[in-house]
Order: C-alpha cells, then structure tokens, then sequence
C-alpha cells in the first residue's frame, strides 16, 4: 500500500499536469516499511517525450542525496501517461530498477487524472492500494 499526504498528491499530480505535452516524471521518498511519502520530488524528463520518461541524472542524485539527508529513502518514481490508461507500459516493466518500488503512473488521458500504484518485480505487475491521507495526517506521516 502507497500513502500520500494530500499535499504530495497534489504536488505530484500538478507536476503532471505541467508536464503536458511530454511525460512527467519524478521520484518518491519515505519509510519503506509503511509505505508512508514523505517526499516528492519533481524531476525532469531527460527523454522529452509524450510516449517515454527518463529522469534526469542530475535530479535522481539531488533526491537521493536529499532523502538520505533527512533519514529518508528512495521508495518510488511516479510519470505520467498522456494518451493511455494509468496502467503499466512494456517500457514500464522493463525499466522497473527494484521489486521494492512503488510505481506510480498518473494517466492524463481523460478530464480528471488517475492515479494508481504498482509494484513491478520480474515482469510481473501487482497493483496496490494508493490512500491520500487528509491534512492532519500530514503532520504525522512526514
């Protein structure tokens, strides 16, 4: 199960709006053992494309370094997809670095964004839960 404070949802689910016309993209950190997001971090799609997401090298060691800072890890990457499903591409799967990932894809294809979970390990696909905790959950999650 992925937990999201409602501020990181939103900033996550922004970040994929602005994105448009090219796939956004980004990364997660947090206590892998809860799955509780304390971080979002925004990054850069080094691909620029509507169809794939790369993120910037650059951006992925500004995170980690940060996450780690703070006592946090790197527990998920969240992108968007422009024109289809918010389910997994091929692509996807085949670049999933660790089984102990959150994947989050946050589809834009239709007027309101849906946002839903994966874990990705040996090209099998599981979808989890995604629950958005309210704002006084907020205090206590982060």
């Amino acid at each position: 199960m992925l937990r999201l404070p409602r501020v990181l949802y939103l900033q996550m689910v922004a970040h994929c709006i602005t994105g448009l016309p090219d796939e956004a993209c980004g990364l997660l950190a947090g206590d892998a053992r809860t799955g509780v997001v304390a971080r979002c971090y925004p990054t850069r799609n080094a691909a620029a494309s509507a169809r794939v997401y790369t993120v910037d090298s650059r951006d992925l060691l500004h995170a980690d370094r940060d996450a780690e800072r703070d006592g946090l890890q790197l527990i998920g990457v969240f992108h968007s997809h422009t024109h289809t499903d918010a389910y997994p591409s091929p692509t996807d799967v085949d670049q999933a670095p660790d089984p102990e990932w959150h994947y989050v894809v946050v589809s834009l294809r239709d007027t309101h964004p849906v946002v839903r979970s994966y874990r990705i390990a040996g090209g099998r696909i599981d979808e989890e839960s995604v629950v958005v905790l309210g704002e006084a959950a907020v205090a206590i999650a982060v």
